[in-house]
């Protein structure tokens, strides 16, 4: 722990409020994990009752941008685990850069989605209204939107993280979040941004690699 934090009420000690700092952080990242368990359970279990048809369905998906989005959501893991590093060491630049590449690599993960979703649409693959359709059955409909749904809500999430990561490094470039002193907080936001990152690497077996 960085030598030195600032200790709030009602704690008597930084080593108690580092300790409760990271169990809320833990706590609120449990119930992101349940929230997703429930899209990766129904996933599995579509897949052991329908494997023929959810492997046919997997093949329309673009392997190669799920590919790429994954190499880019490792790299900007790193970065931030690096930048979780400059921050405790008091490297203020060095902690600003790093955030805001790790912000950079997430808006093009986001870019790449978009392209995605443009051709999954103009083939009528995705299951939204006004969307003419080309399913080869109800199976991949289901595959579909299930996909949908888990990829959309992980892109809200990583959107969220863009946007922590860009007012970190606002903050702490500028010298309003205090480094050494407040390296907690970018420790926070990376455990935020590792779980975004995380539940892409689940996703993405999952889906794309069905076949």
């Amino acid at each position: 722990m960085t030598q030195g934090s600032p200790v709030h009420e009602p704690y008597t000690e930084a080593s108690q409020q580092h300790e409760a700092n990271m169990l809320g952080m833990f706590i609120f990242l449990g119930t992101e994990i349940m929230l997703f368990g429930g899209l990766f359970a129904a996933i599995m279990v579509y897949r052991i009752e329908h494997r023929e048809q959810l492997i046919e369905a997997s093949k329309r998906l673009y392997l190669w941008i799920g590919t790429a989005n994954t190499v880019i959501l490792l790299t900007s893991s790193l970065l931030v685990a690096l930048a979780v590093q400059a921050s405790r060491a008091g490297s203020r630049r060095v902690g600003a850069t790093l955030l805001v590449a790790s912000a950079c690599m997430g808006v093009g993960f986001l870019g790449l989605k978009g392209i995605e979703y443009a051709k999954e649409w103009q083939e009528g693959l995705l299951p939204l209204t006004g969307v003419r359709h080309a399913f080869s059955g109800p199976v991949q409909e289901l595959f579909m939107g299930l996909y949908l749904a888990a990829t959309g809500l992980h892109a809200v999430h990583l959107t969220i993280g863009i946007a922590l990561m860009v007012g970190l490094s606002w903050r702490v470039g500028r010298g309003s979040l205090r480094l050494p002193q407040k390296a907690l907080t970018v420790e926070l936001c990376g455990l935020y941004w590792h779980l975004v990152d995380i539940i892409w690497i689940f996703l993405f077996p999952a889906l794309y690699l069905v076949r």
